[in-house]
């Protein structure tokens, strides 16, 4: 077991997740950008209709020198350990040891049927998870696996929310990422609200202290946001969050980590508060605001 410790002693991250496709040369473009605005890691979705995760990191990985790249996240249930095993460690060693492996569930059941695989019950996927954390761990760490990866451990980042998943990245994860999503009462997707969500937070740093193998350090808290509204009227944006917030006051839901609103300065300041409040020091933003958030990301690096 490992002791909690302070996250706000952690340096900031910020993370740019790529979706949309386009020419190669598009590609290499925005990932240059990406870099050139000071985003720390490029990171690339795992949906179907959208760029395939590893080639495209290899691609970004050589018109980029300092960013890191990483999955976010992979669905699982679309990979078998042994093969993701040979792609995680080519990837790495392809982008000079950048790699960093974010892993899922997986919970789009149309993409599923749509490639003939699986969806399997909560359980069962969950389960697939925990091997396929487990499974390419064990490969990468052997010294025979061909490839070998050219990181000694290629950081890996666990997505969710429920406990069972946050065991697995007590166990294995050098990144926890939350998305604040939950369901409602008659199971469709709805956003915690902010104290549910430090409920998650607190119940993932107990998991840490009750599961994390000695020597591995406490893990880095990641957060998704979903919306960037900088000097613009945030409300107007919520029609675009991935789940209800009907159930929330219009005081949670702008104090809320899914939705940066205000001025560069206010949302620097807000990003100061989540980190206090909730232990998020890693940051990941949409493309689509990838432009608008730069200047908060100048402001907090000056």
């Amino acid at each position: 077991m490992v002791p909690m410790t302070d996250q706000t002693d952690r340096p900031f991250r910020f993370g740019v997740n790529m979706f949309t496709a386009g020419t190669g040369a598009e590609w290499r473009a925005k990932c240059r950008r990406a870099e050139e605005l000071g985003y720390d890691v490029i990171l690339v979705a795992d949906h179907l209709g959208m760029p395939a995760p590893f080639p495209s990191l290899v691609a970004a990985g050589a018109v980029t020198e300092r960013a890191r790249l990483g999955t976010y996240v992979l669905n699982s249930g679309f990979s078998n350990p042994t093969l993701l095993a040979r792609e995680v460690a080519t990837t790495d060693q392809l982008t000079g040891g950048r790699l960093e492996l974010g892993l899922g569930t997986g919970y789009a059941q149309a993409e599923h049927e749509s490639a003939g695989l699986p969806f399997g019950s909560p359980r069962e996927r969950v389960d697939h998870l925990a091997h396929t954390a487990a499974e390419v761990g064990r490969l990468l760490a052997d010294p025979g696996h061909v490839p070998a990866a050219a990181q000694p451990r290629v950081p890996l980042v666990i997505g969710g929310a429920g406990d069972r998943v946050m065991r697995i990245a007590a166990r294995h994860a050098t990144t926890m990422a939350f998305t604040g999503g939950g369901t409602g009462p008659d199971g469709t997707p709805r956003l915690l609200d902010p104290a549910a969500l430090e409920e998650r937070v607190a119940a993932y740093r107990r998991f840490e202290s009750e599961e994390r193998p000695a020597g591995l350090a406490p893990a880095e808290l990641n957060f998704l946001v979903q919306i960037v509204a900088v000097d613009g009227d945030p409300l107007a944006k919520t029609g675009g969050l991935i789940g209800d917030v009907t159930h929330m006051t219009e005081e949670e839901l702008l104090s809320h980590p899914v939705l940066l609103s205000g001025s560069v300065t206010e949302i620097a300041d807000r990003l100061h508060a989540h980190r206090v409040r909730y232990g998020f020091t890693y940051f990941t933003i949409l493309e689509p605001y990838m432009e608008e958030f730069a200047p908060v990301l100048k402001h907090l690096r000056a």
